[in-house]
């Protein structure tokens, strides 16, 4: 990055390149040219913490390797060149719609990448996609990543956005399953500096245990390490629950339903019997629900490791049963609700899946999507609703989603694709059109979707820092492309049309008087987040409805931003604390009961499949997947200070493996999916019988220079398709049985 000069400015935004939020001090040039990145001190959330994703945001956003203009793709020579955005919509609207008009509605689809949650874009504006497609072949991250997690939370409060979070800042006792914060900064639990809060909790007397089949670094920083077989963590937390009713330690504080059915589900699942399928000794596993019973605050949390798993739903289904039976659940030092600031119009009925299921394998839907795991099969099965034009928003499934190669040969079958993307990558290759979003500092930032999950109650909007000059903002990109997909007029006029129409129907469906209030921003898309904000739980319209705690009401509130709208952001750039989390059950369940459904029927069936794998044999090797500190997926490794390091793409072994295997600097590994050649990293950090290949990496035919150069290979060639968790259709990544061999 360019020097220091006079002419310098230093702005403030939010790092959209993880879960964690935290507030940045970047310094421009008189040319817009990012020159240093710092943390923001003054931010009350994240108060100065910074990592090394964090600290690369220049070379991000100055990446020489991103797309500045639309490409179009010839396909009779597969060349590229680039494209006026008229001219790029126009393609698209007169494509598009005639394959939907021939062929159908379900001959399209959708697919949405993680970085979609990380923008405002992507929170408001995809939504105009799905009802411009009106098709049932919508497929995201979420089946990759935290499907189980939401499932599970929607069968047991109703709503699979009402995500407990542990507590951390008050907690006495935390027990973490298949996470590695101190690696990934947090998921599903938006907590900057997780390793401060982790550092914090033990000098304050607490403890913290780490259950892993990898000694990660946060299991090196945590009281006490337990290695387990990768994909039994359901059997353990089972064995807790059991001991929890068998020795009385159940502290039952919140209203609940299927109580005795949980009794029923856990008898078989006894200290001796799990202690074989997940090789905890039995002891342990009775001290820990021992301890968790006896701590005066405690939270069990479980994150992706154990989501991208056999029984990924079932396991975080029991770690709530847990924090339910030990009095932790909604209660101050175990796990809560957040109570995120931009709100819309409540939920009316309680979640349900499987309103329709995938056309060839029958998987079923949940949270209107289908898996990704099947995105393969839908496009390369004949039949009625074949899918034959694809959308890909901010994603790299080729790389991030299972059977990799089997969607590569698949998109390459399409009869049209679009892209909105940054890179010309391994999946953006297939397009026909590629529309590249603008840099990350032209761009406005709230975390609509990672505040549900903060472990403080806090808000903070930036502004773009830098001007878009003549290309359009990513929210015009996609508003345009819904216009264009129904082959209606796509100029920049499309952006406060449909910002216009939203915000008619959410100030009717909110009871606001048919005029349209004055809303504050300095464009359609911050008006929509001024009235998010004013709908939300601390602004002026709620009328208790968002917020869902029974005793709030008009008048009643008591928070100190309790007119919160756009223009408080804006005097507080950077960020305003809402408070610890509160207690706000039976407020935010939306179940039929309005009680926590302890033990919801389709997760009580799923239960049979596992008792009846209870005394498999374990495989002789499984792989699991690795987090890295400096990266996220596939899209970060572009950048020469994240491509160096740890963050390699090598296999750990256990050197016992190694010689027992009679291996040597790499070997071949084999799964029922595919075949990779991979250099091994032997280390005593991960349990013998289990090997880990990190995610997103397989770059040899990427245009990205640096990628191109630290290759890697791609870990979905050996993670299979046909395995998926049952109740959430998640794929399954930790646990495969793999072969080696020397090389």
């Amino acid at each position: 990055m360019a020097q220091l000069t006079d002419d310098s400015r230093t702005l403030l935004r939010t790092c959209p390149l993880c879960e964690a939020v935290c507030g940045l001090e970047i310094t421009l040039d008189s040319n817009d040219h990012v020159t240093s990145v710092r943390g923001d001190r003054q931010d009350p959330f994240s108060k100065g913490f910074i990592c090394p994703k964090g600290a690369s945001f220049g070379h991000l956003d100055e990446d020489p390797d991103r797309l500045t203009e639309p490409m179009i793709r010839d396909r009779a020579t597969d060349t590229w060149r680039t494209a006026s955005w008229t001219e790029a919509f126009e393609l698209i609207a007169a494509r598009f719609p005639a394959i939907v008009a021939e062929r159908g509605n379900q001959s399209a689809a959708l697919y949405l990448g993680n970085p979609n949650a990380h923008t405002v874009a992507g929170a408001l504006y995809v939504p105009v996609l799905i009802r411009a497609l009106g098709t049932k072949n919508l497929f995201s991250a979420s089946t990759a990543d935290q499907m189980p997690k939401q499932v599970a939370s929607g069968l047991m409060f109703g709503d699979p956005l009402t995500v407990p979070v542990p507590d951390l800042d008050r907690t006495d006792y935390l027990l973490m399953l298949g996470a590695n914060p101190l690696e990934s900064n947090g998921s599903l639990c938006t907590a900057p500096d997780f390793p401060g809060r982790l550092k914090a909790l033990r000098k304050r007397g607490g403890k913290f245990v780490v259950v892993d089949p990898r000694e990660t670094r946060t299991a090196k920083l945590a009281d006490e390490h337990l290695f387990i077989r990768p994909g039994s963590d359901a059997y353990l937390l089972f064995g807790i629950v059991h001991t929890l009713f068998e020795q009385g330690l159940t502290d039952i504080r919140v209203d609940v339903a299927g109580l005795d059915e949980v009794r029923s589900a856990a008898a078989d699942f006894t200290p001796e019997a799990v202690s074989a399928r997940t090789g905890i000794p039995a002891e342990t596993v009775i001290r820990i629900a021992q301890e968790l019973a006896a701590a005066p605050t405690a939270a069990v949390y479980a994150r992706i490791g154990t989501c991208t798993a056999e029984f990924g739903t079932l396991t975080q289904w029991l770690v709530e049963v847990i924090n339910v039976l030990t009095g932790n659940l909604d209660a101050p030092g175990g796990a809560m609700f957040a109570k995120a600031a931009a709100g819309g119009i409540p939920r009316t009925k309680p979640f349900r899946t499987g309103r329709w299921a995938s056309r060839v394998r029958g998987l079923p839907e949940a949270m209107g999507e289908l898996p990704v795991a099947t995105l393969a099969d839908e496009i390369t099965t004949p039949g009625a609703g074949q899918v034959r034009a694809l959308v890909t928003v901010a994603g790299n499934p080729v790389l991030s989603a299972p059977s990799g190669p089997r969607l590569d040969t698949a998109f390459a079958q399409l009869d049209f694709m679009v892209s909105v993307d940054r890179y010309l990558n391994e999946t953006t290759r297939h397009a026909d059109v590629i529309l590249p979003p603008p840099r990350p500092t032209q761009s406005p930032h709230y975390d609509f979707a990672l505040l549900q999950f903060a472990v403080r109650n806090y808000a903070r909007y930036s502004r773009p820092l830098v001007p878009l000059g003549d290309r359009p903002s990513e929210s015009e990109i996609l508003a345009r492309l819904g216009a264009a997909l129904t082959g209606q007029p796509a100029g920049p006029e499309a952006l406060n049309g449909v910002d216009e129409l939203i915000i008619a129907g959410m100030l009717h469906k909110a009871g606001i008087p048919e005029r349209r209030p004055e809303l504050i921003g300095s464009n359609s898309t911050e008006q929509r987040i001024d009235l998010m904000l004013r709908l939300g739980p601390y602004g002026e319209w709620n009328a208790g409805a968002s917020d869902g705690r029974a005793h709030e009401g008009p008048g009643e509130r008591r928070d100190q931003y309790s007119t919160l709208n756009l223009q408080v952001l804006l005097d507080n750039p950077h960020g305003v604390d809402l408070g610890p989390l509160q207690p706000r059950l039976p407020g935010v369940l939306r179940t039929a009961s309005k009680r926590v459904e302890l033990a919801p029927q389709p997760l009580l069936d799923d239960v049979a499949r596992m008792r009846a794998r209870l005394d498999d044999a374990a495989p002789d090797v499984v792989l699991i997947g690795r987090r890295q500190l400096r990266s996220n997926n596939s899209w970060m490794h572009n950048i020469p200070t994240l491509v160096s390091g740890s963050n390699t793409c090598t296999l750990h072994i256990n050197p016992a493996d190694v010689a027992r295997l009679g291996l040597g600097d790499t070997a071949v590994v084999k799964s029922a999916a595919g075949t990779l050649t991979v250099p091994l990293e032997p280390t005593e950090a991960i349990m013998p019988g289990v090997v880990s290949l990190p995610h997103g990496w397989g770059h040899a035919d990427s245009t990205q220079t640096v990628a191109r150069a630290h290759a890697g290979v791609n870990a979905n060639v050996l993670t299979d398709d046909s395995v998926v968790d049952v109740p959430s259709g998640n794929a399954v990544f930790n646990g495969v049985p793999v072969t080696l061999t020397p090389a």
